[in-house]
């Protein structure tokens, strides 16, 4: 007998909240690089971010959060300490960030689809790629009409070791809710980063409309289907 799906991880963009990717990543890049001008030139700045946001997700190290290793490749080779720079990124999530959320709305059936799970009495993880400050996380929740909702885990570069798609991320979620991988329901559009959890030994949802497939993984979820669909399927497998 399969164990009881006590737990279902949603991924943020793309299922729970619809992004204009083409134009929020310019935008926010944009906007960061604008606000640190100051301290690091913009052609500069992207270039930098992106190489940390890299060593971040390609990093496998238990003893380092994304948080760490992100600061370690940020920072190296700066003139500038975390100390000085650091009250400047919380200053852009607080007062510029939130600016982005023109470029985002509440995808169909999102918050109905998390209330109908939690109201089975089974807990809900935010399981959005943790490259991330909680802050933006939370700001994209509050777009997406989820501010309110009582997690049980939302990932996020402070709290997560291991990033999207590697199995070690979904066995650290399991591991932090206290339940084994197959007691859990990944819930995503991302064919490679979400079914991934798979390979953890989590059951995989595919939820459309807005399904991302770059072809490096067979599309074959265990489920899939729309966000009003879950609720039926999750009393189904009981």
């Amino acid at each position: 007998m399969s164990d009881r799906i006590s737990a279902v991880l949603f991924d943020l963009d793309g299922t729970l909240l619809r992004i204009e990717v083409e134009a929020f990543f310019p935008d926010y890049f944009s906007r960061l690089a604008s606000h640190l001008a100051g301290y690091i030139p913009p052609p500069e700045f992207t270039p930098r971010l992106m190489k940390a946001t890299h060593a971040m997700i390609n990093d496998r190290d238990p003893f380092r959060t994304n948080r760490e290793v992100f600061m370690e490749d940020f920072f190296a080779g700066l003139d500038h300490s975390q100390e000085t720079l650091l009250p400047v990124f919380d200053a852009f999530y607080r007062d510029e960030f939130p600016k982005l959320s023109t470029h985002a709305t509440p995808a169909e059936g999102a918050r109905e689809a998390v209330e109908a799970v939690m109201a089975q009495g089974r807990r809900v993880v935010v399981a959005t790629a943790p490259v991330f400050p909680r802050a933006a996380i939370d700001e994209r929740l509050r777009w997406a009409g989820l501010q309110d909702v009582a997690f049980a885990l939302v990932t996020s570069y402070e709290n997560m070791h291991f990033c999207k798609p590697h199995p070690e991320y979904y066995d650290e979620i399991a591991r932090q809710l206290g339940c084994r991988p197959s007691e859990c329901l990944m819930v995503g559009n991302d064919v490679e980063e979400d079914l991934a959890a798979a390979d953890a030994g989590m059951l995989t949802f595919l939820a459309g409309p807005e399904i991302i497939h770059r072809g490096k993984r067979p599309m074959a979820p265990h489920y899939r289907g729309t966000l009003e669909d879950l609720s039926a399927l999750l009393e189904s497998l009981g």
